[in-house]
């Protein structure tokens, strides 16, 4: 049962909660294909930004976009064994076109590997050709058993970079350098802290031959992958045949890489800011950074106030300012105020005939660190200022809170695994444990407690003083970071 504003608490149900506020805030919607989802225009919005910012940080590091096809053939899928195999149960298959059987099936992409590498090889001669940094943005289809909007569905938006290097410390350099890129991303415009590091074998992307991520914690303390980079070494090269001649004249298989995100960073907004009365959006990523609610008793004040309304819009607007003017007829200030709220806007301004005899707007923030006042009078000069510092100040804030939060659900050095099971079961988020290599161990701490090796921490993350032994008891090869995650 929701509570009077008809969200139900996260308290009481964080699963209820997210799929509530994805209808409500009008983010997304069913389609009639199970698990794939509408994207309706604020969702897409906060996608379009999300683009945008990312898509300047790739071509700073010097990538370019461009797009391949959505179809593959089955045979070259299958041309390398452990990607086929990673991929087999999600992989869509065409048979038919119109009324004929296919001669070869063909796949949906489920990524871009086995589409990209058989092209460039035709784009790649010798080294002088390297280093070759391709981005596209595009759709790919998994299917998936269990969907939920955003995070998991059956098809979704993404974009994929993939490299190509002369050699393997080129690969690896640029591995880590666009996990970082993603870091950073995470970080100053998602609000979100992110642990980055290696993920084990058994978690790596199919065909790669390490893969890194970068780990954040929702408000229900479960971790979400947020982004991977994988170093695919020569795997991929000697499938499909792509050699280079190097500068000493012999010829060698490229290095390649590729990483990704996706429309789930959409959904680690919605779970790592929202609270009971809607989405927290971060200024950067909202899609209006203030919303003007005009507010009027009768027709003569109506003009006037409407008028100064679109005044201050205007202004903000011509600040750079993402700015509405919601001057919806037949709807209370309050129910607008609610709207808003729902919506995650990071300002609200109210205006009415007072506030123009004050020379003023009340400003009111969706966020605040406790202890401040939420709302405050601004003096109309100046404004535009004013909001531009306020909403810089309440980025940060929130990744401040975001952080903070995650360090006071954050448990380390567990070597036993009757401590680590009450962890994870009473409070969750991210347990630091240490573990002994062995997958087999690694499977069983996942089955007894669903919770997994989230990643092997960079150095900056790991403790000052780390466990020894494994939570199976034998001697620790590694500290790691364990969770339930989606």
């Amino acid at each position: 049962m929701g509570n009077e504003k008809g969200l139900t608490p996260q308290a009481e149900d964080f699963s209820a909660w997210y799929n509530e506020i994805v209808q409500q805030a009008e983010l997304a919607s069913h389609s009639a294909v199970r698990g794939c989802m509408v994207i309706r225009p604020y969702g897409y919005r906060i996608w379009e930004l999300i683009q945008a910012g990312l898509d300047g940080m790739f071509k700073a590091t010097g990538h370019q976009n461009a797009y391949f096809p959505l179809f593959l053939p089955k045979s070259a899928l299958d041309r390398e064994a452990e990607h086929v195999e990673g991929f087999a149960p999600e992989t869509a298959i065409v048979t038919h076109a119109g009324n004929s059987e296919l001669e070869e099936p063909l796949v949906v992409r489920p990524t871009s590997e086995a589409i990209i590498w058989p092209i460039v090889r035709d784009w790649i001669d010798s080294y002088r050709d390297l280093p070759l940094l391709l981005n596209q943005w595009a759709n790919v289809v998994r299917w998936e058993l269990r969907t939920r909007p955003f995070l998991r569905t059956t098809e979704f938006l993404w974009q994929e970079g993939h490299t190509a290097h002369a050699t393997e410390s080129e690969a690896e350099e640029e591995t880590r350098r666009m996990l970082g890129v993603y870091r950073t991303f995470m970080e100053d415009w998602m609000a979100l802290p992110v642990i980055t590091g290696l993920k084990t074998e058994s978690e790596k992307f199919a065909g790669a031959v390490r893969t890194y991520a970068t780990e954040g914690l929702m408000r229900d303390n479960r971790a979400l992958q947020a982004g991977t980079s994988h170093n695919l070494g020569q795997n991929f090269a000697r499938a499909f045949d792509v050699r280079f001649q190097t500068e000493e004249g012999e010829h060698d298989f490229v290095w390649s890489t590729s990483w990704g995100v996706s429309t789930r960073l959409i959904g680690g907004l919605i779970m790592a800011h929202g609270d009971d009365t809607g989405l927290v959006l971060p200024p950067r990523l909202a899609p209006y950074q203030a919303v003007i609610v005009p507010i009027w008793r009768n027709e003569d004040q109506k003009g006037q106030v409407l008028e100064s309304a679109a005044r201050l819009a205007e202004a903000l607007v011509g600040g750079g300012i993402r700015t509405h003017l919601d001057g919806r007829e037949g709807m209370n200030p309050g129910a607008k105020y609610y709207d808003w709220e729902r919506r995650g806007v990071p300002v609200r301004l109210e205006i009415g005939p007072r506030d123009l005899e004050a020379g003023q707007a009340m400003v009111v923030r969706r966020f605040t660190p406790d202890g401040e006042d939420r709302k405050r009078p601004l003096s109309l000069g100046g404004i535009t200022e004013e909001l531009e510092t306020l909403l810089v100040r309440m980025q940060g804030e929130l990744l401040a809170e975001a952080t903070e939060r995650r360090g006071a659900n954050t448990t380390r050095n567990v070597e036993s695994m009757d401590t680590f099971r009450d962890v994870v079961e009473s409070v969750g988020g991210f347990v630091f444990t240490g573990w002994c290599g062995d997958e087999g161990c690694e499977a069983r701490v996942k089955e007894e407690t669903k919770a997994t090796i989230r990643v092997i921490p960079d150095e900056e993350f790991r403790s000052s003083d780390p466990p020894t032994r494994c939570l199976c008891g034998e001697a620790s090869v590694a500290e790691v970071v364990r969770a339930k995650a989606y």
